[in-house]
C-alpha cells in the first residue's frame, strides 16, 4: 500500500486535503464513503487496509438495494486522514469540487481472512457499521488492470440479503444529502456554512 499515487496528482500547497502517511502499525478498521461533486458527481468508498485507505469511485452511490450492482472504479490509496476530509477542492486542482464525509463507521471482515488478503484476491466481504450503510456488502472485481493496459481496475459493489436491506432505497432522496461529520448538505459545505450540532452524529 502506498501513497505516492495520491500525493503525485496534488499539491498540498494549493488544497486542503491532508498529506498523510502510511500508518503500518494501525489496525483500524474504518470505512468512510464521500460525496463528491466534482465533473460528475460520484461517490468515493474507502476501506482501511494496511495503514491507508484503500479507495473506489462509485458513480451511482452505493445501495441498500441487494437487486443493484454498483459499478466501483478502484483509484489511488489515501491516507488515513482523509477519512475526515470534508471541505471545497479549488478549481483547477486535481479532483476539484465540493467534497462531504456522506458516511462513515466501522467494518468488519465476514471471512476468516485479513481485509489486505480479500483484496489481493479480488473480492471483499464485509459488514459495516455506518449510519447509512448497515450489513453485508461484497466488492468482487470483474476487470483487472494490467501492466501494460489503461483499461481501469472495475469492480462491483453488492449489498447482501440480509435485515438491513432496503428494496425502496433512493440515494438521490433529500434525507441523505447530509454529512454524518458535520450535518451539511452539499451546498452548505460549497458555501462554507459553519458545521452544525452533533445531535448524535458518530466520530470518524
Amino acid at each position: 500500500m502506498s501513497l505516492t499515487a495520491y500525493r503525485s496528482k496534488r499539491a498540498f500547497t494549493e488544497t486542503p486535503e491532508p498529506v498523510g502517511q502510511v500508518r503500518r502499525s494501525s489496525r483500524r478498521r474504518i470505512f468512510v464513503v464521500q460525496k463528491h461533486d466534482a465533473t460528475r458527481l460520484h461517490y468515493d468508498f474507502r476501506l482501511a487496509v494496511n495503514g491507508v485507505l484503500a479507495s473506489w469511485a462509485v458513480p451511482k452511490g452505493p445501495s441498500m438495494n441487494p437487486a443493484d450492482k454498483r459499478l466501483a472504479v478502484r483509484t489511488e490509496d489515501h491516507p488515513l486522514e482523509y477519512a475526515r476530509f470534508e471541505g471545497v477542492i479549488p478549481p483547477g486542482r486535481y479532483g476539484a469540487g465540493t467534497v462531504m464525509v456522506w458516511d462513515s463507521g466501522k467494518y468488519e471482515p465476514l471471512e476468516n481472512q485479513p481485509p489486505e488478503e480479500q483484496l489481493a484476491r479480488g473480492k471483499i466481504q464485509i459488514g459495516l457499521q455506518g449510519e447509512k450503510m448497515r450489513g453485508g456488502f461484497t466488492l468482487i472485481q470483474i476487470a483487472r488492470r494490467s501492466m501494460n493496459s489503461s483499461r481501469r481496475d472495475h469492480w462491483l459493489l453488492i449489498k447482501s440479503r440480509d435485515e438491513y436491506a432496503d428494496p425502496s432505497w433512493d440515494i438521490e432522496s433529500v434525507r441523505f444529502d447530509r454529512s454524518v461529520l458535520t450535518g451539511r448538505s452539499l451546498k452548505e459545505i460549497k458555501d462554507g456554512k459553519p458545521a452544525k450540532p452533533r445531535l448524535g452524529r458518530r466520530r470518524v
